[in-house]
């Protein structure tokens, strides 16, 4: 039997997407058979660019949707593994795919789209306007239906508010003035979307984290604000004026706000204000660079460098 017969085959559910289209790219690296479900659509439009890439790739493209019951249970009957990456905003659209999953009795792992803060540990309540709840709802389906399941908390991506070094409003990082929210030693933690998809790919066959969460906290990804500010000044040779913002007016200007900008100073407070990143402890089981060590990642260090 070649490897690849004896290698879990994994269904991607949101493959056109960022985050989705690395976990497909991650899984075929790994030699995983590795399907993509796509929507039908972007059949229609071969010529676009997830479509394309996904082909590229040479993963293998599965029509239909979550919307569609039928094509989504063939879809998770050829596979051992489901990984979701669908935005949080669609996060109860999964509700069908754990029926899938229930039905078709032949899946040994669902990943679903957690990803982001571990919702459990937030500290913000009622300010997330029902952000966190979805997936709240959707992992208490998995549980209740006891599928077997691994979830994978990355925190922030960097695309994510470090193009901008935490400086809602802006497209770049500051070249004058840093914004400092809070006492600005609170720490956040941003991992590159590549390499979430690389470390999710790694618990696909790993005994150790069945039905746990897998938490990713790189060495050179935890940054508290002054931290940030430190590292850009020296990169760009040039000290910048520091505003503190307190907690206090943060949290008036959260009232405030319109969206989406409101969300982004949402977050921005319960990582860099109330730690919800980081003031929980967790242990080499459980901490994915401890756990898959050869994993290369792509520090905050190196990310600035590609901004200066």
């Amino acid at each position: 039997m070649s490897e690849e017969a004896t290698r879990s085959r994994v269904l991607v559910v949101g493959a056109t997407g960022r985050l989705g289209g690395s976990l497909v790219r991650a899984s075929l690296a790994a030699g995983h058979p590795t399907f993509a479900l796509v929507r039908p659509h972007h059949f229609a439009l071969p010529d676009n660019i997830p479509f394309k890439s996904l082909a590229a790739a040479a993963a293998t493209l599965l029509k239909g949707s979550l919307e569609d019951y039928p094509s989504l249970l063939q879809a998770v009957r050829q596979v051992d593994v489901v990984i979701c990456a669908v935005p949080t905003k669609h996060a109860l659209e999964q509700k069908p795919l754990v029926r899938a999953i229930k039905e078709a009795a032949c899946v040994k792992r669902f990943i679903p789209a957690e990803f982001g803060v571990d919702h459990t540990k937030i500290k913000i309540s009622d300010m997330d306007h029902g952000f966190y709840e979805k997936k709240a709802e959707i992992r208490r389906l998995i549980e209740s239906e006891d599928i077997p399941h691994t979830y994978v908390y990355c925190n922030f991506l960097m695309r994510y508010l470090l193009p901008s070094l935490v400086q809602p409003g802006l497209d770049a990082p500051p070249r004058d003035e840093f914004m400092i929210f809070g006492g600005g030693n609170t720490k956040g933690i941003f991992v590159e979307e590549s390499d979430v998809a690389k470390f999710t790919v790694c618990t696909i066959e790993d005994p150790r984290t069945i039905n746990k969460s897998l938490y990713l906290r790189p060495p050179g990804n935890v940054y508290s604000l002054n931290e940030l500010a430190g590292l850009w000044e020296t990169k760009i040779k040039k000290r910048l004026k520091k505003i503190h913002i307190t907690e206090e007016q943060l949290l008036k200007n959260i009232h405030d706000a319109p969206f989406p900008l409101k969300m982004d100073l949402i977050f921005i407070y319960s990582a860099f204000v109330k730690g919800d990143h980081t003031y929980f402890e967790i242990d080499s089981i459980t901490e994915g660079t401890q756990l898959y060590p050869r994993v290369k990642y792509t520090t905050v260090s190196e990310y600035l460098d590609t901004l200066v």
